[in-house]
């Protein structure tokens, strides 16, 4: 978080959109980290409070879809800035970026070994772990080290591409090539502030993901036995990985819904389900929707 402090404000005192541009890369990594620590601290500290009544696991989405909105329009004026530096260019105080870009450089480098270790020492306790829980426990982990890793290459990569940048216009006289690295990173920071709030606004607008089978799995557990069929189906997230649906179901000899509740019990995704059972009159058809999202 500091490098990333110290490269945004170089970059704006020095003159060089490569290095702004990958500050603000840096910051969406710092973000994501920030975003999971606060969202899981206030889910926790919430998480008896009946006032939220699906749970509080859409803070973190909430927080997410905010971040990824600041940063598009960070990513906007970046971009708009670039593309005025390439025709009007300003000075750049060369020495100054490179060396800040180099330690920039240097503490991402340092970051992505000592996880690749860490990540090579949990591994191999993983290994020689023979309790399913605490296996389970240490693939998380494991999941959560890989993810962190990948994070600072990235970083690491976007700070090779300010030196290339830099130098380039230090020995050669390219002095477009700042600029063009500012664009570039202003693009690598839009694609992950879209790809942010297409996954949150979903999740905040109740939307039922097109990849989740969830909706028909319903389905076929309620209408594969018997003549109960689902008159009307809402499937939506409640937080990342974790539903709620309400199924209204029409039969001739309904059950309880405690016993409709039972047959979604595989299904640890689903954690709220209301159900609400409807007595069928013999000469009456079950009225089957086309649609039960």
């Amino acid at each position: 978080a500091l490098m990333m402090i110290v490269e945004i404000i170089a970059g704006a005192a020095f003159g060089s959109m490569a290095l702004l541009a990958d500050g603000w890369h840096m910051s969406t990594h710092v973000a994501a980290f920030l975003i999971t620590a606060i969202a899981y601290s206030l889910s926790r500290k919430h998480a008896s409070d009946p006032s939220f009544s699906f749970g509080t696991g859409k803070m973190g989405v909430l927080g997410g879809f905010t971040s990824a909105v600041v940063l598009g329009i960070v990513a906007l004026l970046m971009v708009a800035e670039s593309i005025e530096r390439l025709f009007m260019p300003q000075a750049i105080r060369f020495n100054e970026a490179i060396g800040v870009a180099v330690i920039g450089l240097l503490v991402n480098l340092v970051c992505a070994w000592l996880l690749k270790d860490d990540h090579h020492h949990h591994h191999d306790d993983h290994d020689h772990d023979h309790d399913h829980e605490e296996g389970h426990g240490h693939h998380h982990h494991d999941l959560n080290l890989r993810a962190a890793y990948l994070h600072v290459i990235t970083d690491a990569l976007t700070s090779v591409t300010a030196i290339v940048a830099l130098l380039a216009g230090k020995y050669f006289g390219w002095f477009w090539m700042d600029p063009v690295m500012g664009i570039v990173g202003s693009a690598v920071v839009s694609l992950w502030a879209y790809g942010l709030l297409r996954d949150t606004s979903g999740i905040l607008l109740d939307r039922t993901p097109h990849t989740s089978d969830l909706p028909d799995e319903i389905r076929r557990a309620v209408e594969s036995a018997g003549d109960a069929h689902i008159t009307d189906l809402h499937v939506w997230q409640v937080s990342p990985g974790k539903f709620s649906a309400i199924v209204s179901i029409a039969s001739r000899e309904p059950k309880s819904p405690g016993e409709y509740r039972e047959l979604f019990r595989e299904h640890e995704e689903l954690v709220h389900v209301t159900v609400e059972a409807l007595l069928l009159p013999v000469d009456e058809p079950a009225q089957v929707p086309a649609s039960g999202r």
